[in-house]
């Protein structure tokens, strides 16, 4: 053998033995970057809040501490790393960044109050902090500061007062009910944002309700505007009053008039305990047997999945996770068979704009990241939220709090069959008998958490398919936000019970989704179809009209920003121009969207600027480390003049041929209201989202690796000749009997 030949075979065998080794190597590093993404541990809030509570410069109190006019932490979650700085761990097997937290300070305590961000680190012993900005210095309102639980208790404290001057009109009015020494009659309150019309401004809706259970639903018809942007209460105002669909200047007004009859007076249907149309309390009539219970999801031989702390392996899928406080769920790190296929799925932003005739209807528009949606993710119940066999993880928060928040069983993994087959084939032979058959059982895992922000449940989902896609989905549920009936609100939804109108409203989700197809080297292209119309080449004196392919690259990020109301391209692909698979296709994945979303508000209007993502079903730009998120905990409070402006993404109009590419992608629909929403919204018809999915990415269905596929033949003595990859009989508790399959047909 020649130097050549040999050298030529020790090189053949380098690279196959590399490509075994790669594989391993990139899970290992996977598992190795995970910790990067995992939230804060209680261990490292304590410390971050010890560190900073020490710094006598910044003259911290306790957040829970009764005065307004104070400096305490508002919010702390995890700075995750820069890509660049990531990708050395995850890409190379370097040492990870040091962690780092996020801390929002409220420095009311001064001169000029203000919002003030600190990156803090290292973890678990910081000795080090710095400010951090947002994108073009954008300085932070105090004003546009999420409400805190202490705010609620001097909200209260006025509202004691307004309810005592209006006792007898609120008691005469519901029956019986009071806000003060109530017993099991009593008022409550739900309060409206934006808290205000113009940045800087601190004003609130507020409309009280019975408190009952499903109390969203038992609207009363007094509704306040309360000044509360002075850091002392007792300067608080009521601007405006509003029953019986009258504004008046002041409670005082409003009592004065309804005693003289200068305002007509509303009495409210007698209230019923034992029919309270807004519980779960079964009613009605039932077929389905109560001493038994319905079908359960199973896994006869234990989980076929792996985690380990926020790293996660099923079926060829690897990636990390978090829970973010401000937002919410977030993947990083998604790989299939060790390739990566998108660096960050997050979500970013949920909102919820309303339309109705009273005032707090007509004011609400609801930004739920300014809620901290992320930390509303309650218990999960076994069996309802997920299933009985499920992984339950245990989330911890720190926000409006002084020391960490334990959700137990917030989050849920778990392997489920969805009862449709990934695939299947019946080949007949057409004459009563069949050349085979062949399936394939679809199991996906799905990682959920939910987020209930007041009235509505978000059922937040992954789910990861055997065939390399993804779906992101979410399901909405809960209370409807509902109003006091007037005539005119039929205008504006639905009345569902006596003096309840159900609001028509707009949901819309918005996602980051950071592909990195093969790499981080990107281009994006829409597909759509045109005819075409030429002579027939086997009859000339007819013609062929049919549809062909049409792609377009879009080179710009404005070209790839799709508007709402515009025609929006059948395929939208990501692929990377410099990797192709076995037949010469540039390797992608394409997004498809299951929403009905439509934007909200008219671009440039008043709160519009604050969630200018919702002008575009998808938007394309270059990753940008200072381009993280597309709304703010701020935005809900100052959506007239935002921190962060999505907008502001794609005014530079960058290249995006062969770039790193983020796609934004929002989904929605319409809700107008209906009887059926008591009490509650249910789920089906209610979930939006969208898909990843492969496009020419591998060089067939990967899939084919599953050992559950089935294949039935028929054999030559005319048996069924079953094939199959996995135990033959099921086992406990779900059948003791073998697979078996006859194929055959016939007249009877």
């Amino acid at each position: 053998m020649t130097t050549a030949l040999r050298l030529a075979c020790w090189l053949q065998l380098l690279v196959l033995a590399g490509g075994t080794s790669s594989k391993s190597r990139s899970r290992d590093w996977a598992l190795h970057g995970a910790p990067m993404f995992a939230d804060l541990t209680v261990r490292e809030m304590k410390a971050v809040r010890a560190y900073l509570h020490d710094l006598p410069e910044l003259g911290l109190t306790n957040a829970r501490s009764k005065a307004l006019k104070k400096n305490s932490i508002l919010l702390m979650e995890l700075h995750v790393p820069k890509k660049h700085e990531a990708l050395r761990a995850l890409d190379r097997g370097q040492a990870r960044p040091p962690r780092q937290a996020r801390v929002v300070v409220q420095f009311g305590n001064q001169t000029s109050p203000n919002i003030t961000e600190y990156i803090v680190s290292p973890l678990p012993f910081p000795n080090s902090h710095e400010v951090k900005t947002f994108k073009g210095e954008r300085p932070i309102r105090f004003e546009s500061r999420p409400i805190t639980a202490v705010e609620y208790d001097h909200v209260n404290n006025i509202l004691e007062k307004i309810a005592t001057t209006a006792y007898d009109l609120l008691f005469e009015t519901t029956g019986g009910f009071s806000y003060t020494n109530c017993s099991d009659r009593c008022l409550t309150f739900t309060d409206i944002a934006p808290r205000g019309l113009a940045p800087g401004e601190r004003r609130t809706w507020i409309m009280l309700q019975k408190f009952v259970e499903g109390y969203f639903l038992h609207p009363v018809g007094f509704e306040v505007l309360l000044n509360h942007k002075d850091l002392n209460p007792e300067r608080w105002t009521v601007e405006k009053v509003w029953y019986n669909s009258m504004y008046f200047d002041s409670v005082e007004e409003l009592v004065q008039k309804y005693r003289t009859g200068g305002v007509g007076k509303v009495k409210l249907p007698d209230h019923d305990d034992s029919d309270l149309f807004s519980t779960y309390v079964p009613r009605g009539h039932s077929s389905t047997a109560t001493n038994i219970h319905g079908p359960k999801l199973v896994e006869p031989h234990g989980h076929r999945y792996h985690v380990e702390r926020n790293f996660v392996e099923y079926g060829g899928w690897s990636f990390a996770y978090r829970v973010r406080s401000s937002a919410g769920l977030q993947v990083f790190d998604l790989r299939f068979n060790g390739e990566r296929i998108a660096y960050e799925i997050s979500l970013q932003e949920a909102v919820a704009f309303y339309a109705g005739d009273t005032p707090a209807a007509m004011q609400t528009k609801y930004i739920d990241a300014g809620w901290a949606m992320g930390s509303s993710t309650y218990e999960l119940a076994p069996g309802i939220d997920c299933p009985e066999i499920a992984t339950f993880v245990d989330l911890h928060h720190f926000f409006d709090t002084d020391r960490p928040v334990q959700h137990k069983n917030a989050l849920c993994i778990f392997e489920m069959t969805t009862a449709m087959p990934l695939r299947r084939h019946f080949n007949s032979n057409f004459l009563g008998g069949y050349n085979f058959f062949g399936g394939l059982e679809n199991t996906v895992l799905v990682l959920r958490t939910t987020s209930t922000v007041y009235n509505y449940d978000y059922i937040w989902d992954f789910l990861f398919y055997q065939n390399g896609v993804v779906e992101v989905k979410v399901s909405a549920t809960g209370y409807i936000h509902a109003t006091f009936f007037t005539a005119n609100g039929l205008h504006y939804g639905n009345r569902v019970y006596d003096y309840v109108l159900g609001n028509l409203h707009t949901h819309l989700v918005h996602y980051k989704v950071d592909l990195d197809i093969s790499g981080r080297e990107n281009s994006f292209e829409t597909i759509d179809l045109k005819y075409v119309n030429f002579t027939n080449p086997w009859s000339p004196n007819d013609y062929v009209v049919q549809s062909r392919l049409n792609r377009t690259e879009h080179r710009t990020e404005r070209s790839a920003a799709f508007r709402f109301g515009k025609r929006f391209p059948r395929y939208v692909n990501f692929y990377n121009p410099n990797e192709k698979n076995k037949w010469g296709h540039n390797k992608g994945y394409r997004i498809q969207f299951n929403s009905h979303a439509h934007s909200i508000l008219p671009r440039g209007w008043k709160e519009e600027n604050g969630i200018s993502w919702t002008r575009y079903p998808l938007a394309v730009t270059r990753h940008k480390d200072n381009e993280t998120t597309s709304s703010s905990i701020y935005t809900q409070n100052d959506p007239w003049e935002p921190v962060v402006s999505f907008e502001d993404y794609i005014r530079n109009n960058e290249d995006i041929v062969n770039q790193d590419l983020v796609a934004w992608v929002t989904v929605g629909f319409l809700h107008v209201p209906h009887s059926e929403d008591i009490p509650n919204t249910a789920t089906p018809g209610n979930a939006v989202g969208f898909f990843l999915r492969p496009f020419n990415f591998f060089d067939e269905d990967p899939s084919l690796a599953s050992r559950s596929t089935v294949i039935v033949r028929p054999g030559t003595d005319g048996k069924p000749k079953v094939q199959r990859w996995t135990p033959e009989v099921i086992g406990h508790c779900v059948t003791d009997k073998a697979f078996f399959y006859n194929g055959t047909y016939a007249g009877v």
